[in-house]
């Protein structure tokens, strides 16, 4: 993770460099201005103040802490169900393939074109289908979304496919029924596998910060969203937003994008991703 996420990470790691030999209240600015909030700002001062000792190994330390959320453990049956939601350009279907390009290393993949609504969705993933030679189920544009799950998740089974990675339809939180779209597929994969997907993930623009927060509060309410995966993380001086994304969420970051690639994508670990901020 470290090789890859050193290089991507240099507008975040320029203000947080800073904080060596910075003063207590330009620490507190630079923290502002990498948009971590008022209130994880305040909450880490207090912390460097009380501390006492190295004051970058304190906040380092305390940065660890609040990354550090519990991810979501995959159901023992097959298949294992990945399904991505997030508002349009949010770079969820390029993040699909991304997931895909992961998991075609550790068994066979099915790409389910469950965004039936832009116009060439399906072309766009079935480019990265053939490039990666993986399995995917097609649709058409106005085509029901679920049918599409469905069918491709009883092929999965009846192939003895091991991971469907379901793309969907961007969406604003606000669109009532597309929002009811969502529920409807979450509902079809649990008639196949009661226990429902096993990471049903939320992309965000990382370059947002914070402004993406009450969207995906609607969808996690909404849709039962248990990960998050920050895409276009990488060149943003908004990337500490990180900390309050997922603590105000509840939720774990997954994987971080940092690019166009297929490559392009980042396990994320707290522990790595804040050594890399600081060396």
């Amino acid at each position: 993770m470290l090789r890859k996420l050193k290089p991507t990470l240099f507008r975040l790691k320029e203000v947080f460099s800073q904080t060596r030999n910075a003063s207590l209240e330009a620490v507190e600015d630079i923290l502002i201005e990498a948009d971590v909030g008022t209130k994880y700002t305040q909450d880490i001062m207090q912390k460097i103040q009380k501390g006492g000792g190295d004051r970058v190994e304190i906040l380092k330390a305390e940065l660890i802490n609040l990354l550090s959320m519990p991810k979501p453990s995959p159901h023992a049956t097959h298949p294992l169900v990945i399904m991505v939601s997030g508002v349009n350009g949010s770079g969820k279907t390029t993040t699909v393939a991304k997931l895909a390009n992961v998991y075609r290393r550790r068994g066979s993949v099915l790409l389910a074109s469950g965004d039936t609504y832009r116009d060439a969705a399906h072309e766009q993933l079935e480019i990265w289908a053939e490039r990666m030679n993986v399995r995917i189920v097609g649709s058409r544009k106005g085509q029901d979304a679920a049918a599409v799950v469905y069918d491709a998740i009883s092929k999965a089974m009846s192939k003895d496919i091991s991971c469907v990675l379901i793309d969907t339809a961007g969406r604003l939180h606000t669109r009532i029924d597309l929002m009811e779209e969502l529920k409807k597929i979450a509902r079809v994969i649990k008639k196949l596998k009661p226990t429902g997907p096993d990471y049903n993930i939320l992309t965000i623009d990382a370059s947002l910060g914070q402004n993406s927060i009450q969207q995906a509060r609607i969808f996690t309410k909404d849709v039962g969203i248990n990960g998050l995966i920050l895409t276009k993380f990488d060149g943003t001086a908004k990337g500490g937003a990180i900390i309050p994304i997922c603590n105000e969420l509840g939720l774990p970051i997954l994987y971080l994008g940092v690019g166009e690639g297929i490559e392009d994508i980042i396990e994320f670990n707290p522990k790595d991703f804040v050594d890399a901020l600081f060396e």
